[in-house]
């Protein structure tokens, strides 16, 4: 059966009408001489609204990680320190050791997110000749597999401090940073200015079919360009691309908050099934995980009746199901996966 209803991810969202005819429409150039006025709209709008001087267009957020890996650590084998869930670490093909050419130092933080006092050992740790030193700190606004949750600002704050006393650079995974500032109301240049580098993804909420921007110090984006080609990231009448994440966030953004509303909506349904295991009180983005009371029917199965019978489809992450609201699932859509979730569980 076809998917009607797609809860695996918000990157499998189709562009508006209108994001499509700002497409058609665009003005292109020569993207890898920085001839494209289009990508050169979307990279000055990008600093203005993060609070960097400078920026690269680049495919996808996991070029962007591996780009920043890349730049910030600058001796192989140094540690790159981040949490043990965390995306990168997880389902990005191994890039820190192929690609960084860094050991990942995973900490084991809640829900994705880590305290200053789990890292400060490791941060202030004396660099000895036959010992890697952390050369980079990675944090993922908001987390994934940690169901969407947002790391607190004090938090932040900490650990900015600390691995700037400690000659440390810092990186924020800003694949969800305008969920966070959604939740928060804290604008994304509040939380851009504790790190060195930043990027946004416009192919998840924001409606997008692909692209994101890599900002950060006019120095450190030079270098990221080396780094750009090297990987096959050059590119030519890109405008066509960056179009689509223009008009996403001049037009998406706000409809991020609406996704949250969405999600709430789906958690208060599954609430009711008596045989759903949800922390209501857990997730307040647009990810939540929800498991199963029941020994009739096991995580996989309830997904493949979903799939199979109904066209509904959601994701198995270590054993709980994982949900995913974003701007082409209405509530009607909700309703309908409560109840064919409901009378799976009932049979």
């Amino acid at each position: 059966m076809r998917i009607k209803i797609d809860f695996f991810s918000d990157s499998n969202t189709d562009p508006s009408a209108k994001m499509r005819e700002a497409m058609a429409k665009a003005k292109v150039g020569n993207e890898a001489a920085c001839e494209d006025p289009t990508v050169n709209e979307l990279v000055a709008t990008a600093c203005k609204i993060l609070g960097k001087p400078a920026g690269i267009f680049l495919i996808s957020g996991t070029m962007s990680n591996v780009i920043a890996y890349k730049v910030h650590i600058q001796r192989p084998g140094d540690y790159l320190l981040l949490d043990e869930t965390s995306h990168p670490l997880i389902v990005q093909s191994g890039l820190i050791a192929a690609q960084a050419h860094a050991t990942p130092l995973p900490i084991k933080g809640t829900r994705g997110i880590f305290t200053g006092e789990q890292i400060v050992e490791f941060i202030t740790r004396p660099s000895l000749r036959n010992i890697p030193r952390v050369g980079l700190v990675s944090i993922e606004q908001t987390t994934n597999f940690g169901g969407g949750a947002v790391w607190p600002l004090e938090y932040i704050q900490e650990i900015s401090s600390l691995c700037k006393e400690n000659d440390v650079f810092t990186h924020l995974d800003g694949a969800r940073l305008f969920n966070a500032c959604a939740h928060t109301k804290i604008s994304p240049k509040e939380y851009a200015s504790y790190f060195d580098s930043v990027f946004i993804d416009f192919s998840k909420g924001l409606g997008a079919p692909m692209g994101a921007i890599l900002l950060g110090s006019e120095e450190f984006i030079e270098k990221a360009w080396y780094y750009k080609f090297q990987i096959g990231g050059g590119m030519h009448q890109a405008g066509i691309i960056s179009a689509a994440c223009l008009y996403a966030l001049h037009n998406n953004v706000n409809s991020l908050e609406e996704d949250h509303k969405k999600m709430q909506h789906l958690i208060e349904g599954l609430d009711f099934i008596d045989q759903v295991i949800i922390d209501i009180d857990l997730y307040k983005t647009n990810i939540a995980y929800f498991s199963l009371r029941t020994n009739c029917i096991s995580t996989q199965e309830l997904i493949n009746v979903l799939m199979t019978n109904y066209g509904i489809r959601m994701a198995n992450i270590r054993g709980k199901i994982r949900a995913i609201t974003h701007r082409d699932i209405s509530y009607e859509d909700i309703n309908a996966t409560v109840s064919a979730i409901r009378k799976i569980l009932s049979n």
